[in-house]
């Protein structure tokens, strides 16, 4: 197996985040569920624009922000996603070029569905509830797939998200499949329970079927996957299903399965303040993967993990604002 040029590829829906702080009775009057995502046509995506407040523009999607991560952390990030050749597609791909993260991908052109945007409202408790369009990111199909820099990349890692779309679940396959032809690894991040809820049955399907070696997931996730309320009955069943698993346990830090140590638990770091969730869980496999792809020890892992996480919710947005790298090195886990 050749060495690999790249330490994670991430595959998923390219968006453009609009944040924007908002109050509880908002989200009541609306009838939005707090915390969840929901998947909203064009038209909604502008009524709920709307009656934003002012909002902050980010480039985002879960997939996106963890290639962000892994490049600030040092690592050579790649990702593939579709935008349009737009005025947010163009923002996009700025954004990513600028941080170092190779971007592969061919735009749609200037008459195809628009970039895909989400509008995320952040309540007072710091919680984030996310409104979709998908718009351009539908588009994905296997052709768009790098195979040069899917088979260059150490680890593949795939968003629970690209499910929803008919074509991209199939680019979803094929990635995988040329990924192992190429002794490579692939992970899967669950994403949001309500996505589990859609698909529970085919996410455990990849797993038992070795699509996907690595998953990532919440504690809440991993209950919904499995339809239980008994937590460890839910951990002992991923242990079953897949090789290498991590569950994120908010405040009490992560715990690691499938290892050869055995389960393994690490701390979350402490955070003086916590400002917006938005992106935790996709830093955490920021700094899980890339630890993974240089080869250390899953608890060093989690540990960047958590590093990645802790600092993502001391502010707005779900990309870094400083250099993981640096921090990693202040905290002593440089590798």
């Amino acid at each position: 197996m050749a060495q690999a040029d790249i330490d994670v590829l991430t595959i998923g829906n390219a968006i453009v985040d609009v944040l924007t702080q908002t109050e509880e009775d908002f989200l009541v009057r609306e009838k939005l569920v707090k915390g969840s995502m929901r998947l909203v046509d064009a038209g909604e995506s502008e009524r709920i624009y709307g009656l934003m407040g002012p909002g902050q523009l980010v480039s985002g999607g879960c997939a996106g922000n963890t290639a962000a991560g892994v490049a600030s952390l040092g690592g050579r990030a790649a990702f593939i996603g579709k935008v349009r050749d737009d005025d947010l597609g163009r923002f996009f791909r700025h954004d990513m070029n600028s941080i170092g993260v190779r971007f592969p991908t061919n735009p749609l052109g200037a008459d195809g569905t628009a970039t895909g945007r989400c509008m995320i409202l952040i309540t007072p408790d710091t919680e984030r509830t996310m409104n979709t369009f998908l718009g351009a990111c539908q588009e994905l199909t296997p052709a768009d797939l790098d195979r040069p820099t899917i088979e260059g990349a150490a680890i593949t890692y795939l968003e629970g998200y690209l499910w929803d779309p008919p074509k991209a679940k199939e680019a979803f396959i094929e990635a995988a499949r040329i990924a192992h032809a190429a002794g490579r690894q692939v992970a899967l991040t669950l994403s949001d329970f309500f996505c589990v809820d859609r698909y529970r049955e085919e996410f455990i399907d990849l797993m038992k079927t070795g699509t996907v070696d690595i998953v990532f997931a919440n504690h809440p996730e991993v209950m919904a996957l499995y339809g239980t309320e008994d937590f460890n009955a839910a951990l002992e069943q991923l242990e079953r299903d897949v090789k290498l698993a991590s569950v994120t346990l908010g405040a009490e830090g992560s715990l690691v399965l499938g290892g050869p140590e055995g389960r393994v638990q690490v701390g979350a770091p402490p955070v003086d303040t916590i400002v917006d969730k938005t992106g935790a869980g996709d830093l955490y496999a920021s700094g899980f993967l890339f630890g993974l792809s240089r080869g250390a020890p899953l608890g060093r892992c989690a540990e960047l993990g958590a590093l990645s996480a802790g600092e993502i919710i001391s502010h707005v947005g779900a990309r870094p604002l400083g250099s993981l790298k640096n921090l990693a090195a202040q905290r002593g886990l440089s590798l």
